[in-house]
């Protein structure tokens, strides 16, 4: 029996679904590299296909197994369309040898003609390393890039820490000027603030070549280029290598559930059919996004999609991955408007059982590229397995998104009033975690962020944030926005899974949301920027914010918080709006209420031991009243239960550190004890978790 039919006994009844699961990435296994062999040998393509230098010349090649022809066209021949035609070399094979060293040369302009049912039609070379749109005429084109010019890289050591801080970025999008921002600029302007701010992982979106720039790169189209929008190779590879130089992983947003539907830029129709790397007919198309679906049953296509996370892990020293609309490849209706409510919606018919194939080879081949790699699902269905190992019977990813996390939040902060929060129901989303599976946890992402939603700061200040967030302005408004920002973040870290992950800017309450430049705002970049000279400015409150994500971030990475999976619940108080846990040394307090301040609250601690005010979002350097003292709180015993009394204002989060534990006495002598002591002195009173200020007069 697998594992994670131990770790979900609910699921026995779906055993043999499980079973075949993992009979068809045997099967599928074996169909691709026999007994013997090594995904890592075969996920080769872009080796092989595309522009490589040989000795006298260059070497062009392509899979195109329907085209009735192939040629190549570009500056090297003044863009005559049929004088170097390919040679058909067997199994959809095409080749052209051109000899003479400077034959091609990097930077030169190139295109695919193919000729297929009876037309000749322009295409991007599929495993082109860089494409350019030509400012006059818009079109696309790919570049030869020359390899023997190898990028010296410095990071043979790295290794990343072992906690996961995610500080999720678009490259174009993350300088303050209106303008496409460039891989260079990210790497010197950037990278330095994720460090200051501590986190230690960027991933980046947008990499993946996409001709829209608006598509936030989820349409691609050119599946081994890195995206010209933001410079040459050479400057993506300065970026990962500087950010491993300052102790950051990066890890590539990677979008292999879909690809754009464009022919001319794009890799689809590319030897005439629709079906080369795409399911054909209804199945094909994504009727939401309007893209193209994988087949991922072929050999070709695995062949292609692998040999991609092959070569951005080794061409660009990735760290690992977050793949992108994993929801959408595991349903054959992608998910769409699927109420995942019962188990039997996860084995059904409706399961894409190739794809899921799929996604256990691509987390097998990633391990064996490098063991240390980092890959993370997004699924908002919450397929049993996803973040179990392979042998477990899982899906092989080391995290999945808390996608529901987000929507609880949004839903609180929308729907709710304050005072009718329900934190029975917030802290069982916190725990809302498959057995066994890491999980990464986050208040808002890009999705969040974008226009026609709302960043979680604009929920909850909304248009005062134009006029009072300056340090000396006192707006009620602003005061509650403030408070709970700290706190819905801190709970969420806190709370709610293995890792953390925080969208660029949003850490410091970023104003407004992201539009990129389109014809509907006369092609703006005014809402496609970051605006760090807000959280850089000691006049405005968007300090207080960053100040607090970074030591926020900084504790619970110095106690390791992560190393315990849950928090274990100490107090819970529903309509005081209060909860306590402890998780790994950190005891975490917080008073959602938004006017009850609560004295001598007695929290149940699981240890004799002092206990120290380590962060209170109160606090005065975060926007607060300095309420809470930063002092030692010594556990007190009552009735064999320890606890720390404390005082928790309105709106207030705060973390103590646990201290050195004090050892009970041997459980023999400490009952003697307990007897003599009952001969001779009555029992204490025995004290409620929580007592109001009345209650104590």
């Amino acid at each position: 029996m697998y594992r994670i039919l131990e770790l979900n006994p609910q699921l026995q009844c779906f055993s043999g679904d499980i079973d075949l699961r993992m009979q068809l990435y045997r099967d599928t296994k074996r169909r691709l590299i026999g007994e013997e062999g090594r995904l890592i040998d075969f996920a080769n393509a872009h080796e092989y296909y595309g522009f490589h230098r040989i000795e006298g010349g260059w070497v062009y090649r392509e899979w195109a197994p329907s085209a009735h022809q192939l040629y190549l066209t570009g500056d090297f021949n003044n863009w005559q369309w049929l004088s170097h035609p390919l040679t058909n070399i067997g199994d959809g094979n095409w080749e052209l040898v051109l000899e003479g060293d400077d034959a091609l040369w990097d930077g030169c302009k190139v295109k695919t003609i193919v000729d297929a049912n009876m037309t000749r039609t322009e295409h991007i070379p599929l495993y082109a390393r860089r494409v350019v749109q030509d400012t006059a005429t818009t079109a696309f084109c790919a570049e030869v890039v020359d390899e023997s010019k190898p990028f010296k890289w410095t990071d043979g050591r790295f290794k990343g820490e072992d906690s996961l801080y995610i500080y999720e970025a678009h490259v174009g999008m993350a300088q303050e000027e209106g303008k496409v921002g460039s891989y260079l600029e990210f790497a010197d302007k950037v990278l330095p603030r994720i460090k200051e701010a501590g986190y230690n992982t960027v991933q980046l979106m947008a990499i993946m070549e996409h001709p829209y720039y608006g598509s936030f790169g989820y349409q691609v189209s050119s599946f081994f280029a890195a995206s010209s929008w933001f410079g040459r190779p050479e400057d993506l590879k300065y970026l990962v290598n500087k950010a491993h130089r300052l102790g950051i992983r990066v890890l590539l947003d990677v979008v292999h559930s879909h690809a754009v539907k464009n022919t001319a830029e794009g890799i689809n129709m590319f030897d005439g059919t629709e079906w080369q790397f795409f399911h054909a007919g209804e199945k094909g198309d994504h009727p939401a996004w309007g893209t193209k679906c994988f087949d991922y049953g072929k050999t070709g296509v695995i062949h292609f999609l692998l040999s991609n996370l092959k070569f951005w892990m080794t061409e660009y020293h990735f760290d690992g991955f977050r793949f992108d609309g994993v929801t959408s490849m595991l349903y054959h209706d992608h998910g769409l408007g699927v109420n995942f409510d019962s188990n039997d919606k996860y084995f059904s018919y409706n399961t894409h059982v190739e794809a899921i194939t799929y996604l256990q080879l691509a987390n097998e081949l990633i391990r064996e590229v490098n063991p240390r790699a980092i890959t993370i699902a997004e699924d908002m269905s919450g397929m049993p397995g996803m973040g179990l190992p392979i042998e477990d019977g899982g899906v092989g990813f080391d995290y999945r998104l808390g996608m529901g996390l987000p929507d609880m939040w949004v839903r609180t902060v929308k729907e709710t009033q304050d005072e009718f929060w329900d934190i029975n129901r917030m802290w069982g989303e916190m725990c809302l975690r498959r057995p066994g599976e890491n999980t990464v946890a986050y208040v808002e992402s890009h999705d969040q962020a974008l226009v026609g939603d709302k960043t979680m700061i604009f929920r909850l200040a909304d248009a005062a944030m134009y006029t009072d967030m300056n340090k000396d302005c006192h707006n009620p408004v602003i005061d509650r926005a403030i408070a709970l920002h700290k706190m819905i973040r801190l709970f969420t870290l806190g709370a709610a899974g293995e890792a953390y992950l925080n969208f660029m800017g949003n850490e410091f309450g970023h104003p407004e949301w992201i539009d990129f430049p389109r014809e509907g705002n006369g092609w703006s970049f005014h809402y496609c920027r970051r605006q760090w000279s807000l959280k850089e400015n000691a006049l405005l409150k968007y300090q207080w914010l960053s100040e607090f994500d970074r030591d926020m971030v900084a504790l619970t990475k110095k106690s390791k918080m992560f190393d315990s999976r849950f928090g274990d619940l100490r107090l819970m108080k529903a309509p005081e709006q209060t909860v306590a846990f402890y998780r790994h040394g950190l005891l975490f307090a917080f008073n959602f209420h938004a006017g009850n301040s609560l004295t001598d609250v007695l929290v149940p601690v699981p240890h004799n031991a002092d206990y120290t005010v380590e962060l209170c979002s109160d606090d005065g350097q975060y926007g607060g009243f300095d309420q809470v003292a930063h002092q030692v709180y010594p556990a007190k015993e009552f009735d064999g239960q320890f606890y720390v009394e404390l005082y928790l204002p309105a709106r207030t989060a705060v973390v103590l550190k646990e201290g050195k534990v004090i050892r009970k006495p041997a459980a023999r002598k400490a009952a003697s004890s307990k007897k003599n002591s009952e001969k001779t002195s009555p029992k204490p009173e025995k004290k409620t978790a929580v007592r109001t200020r009345a209650e104590k007069q």
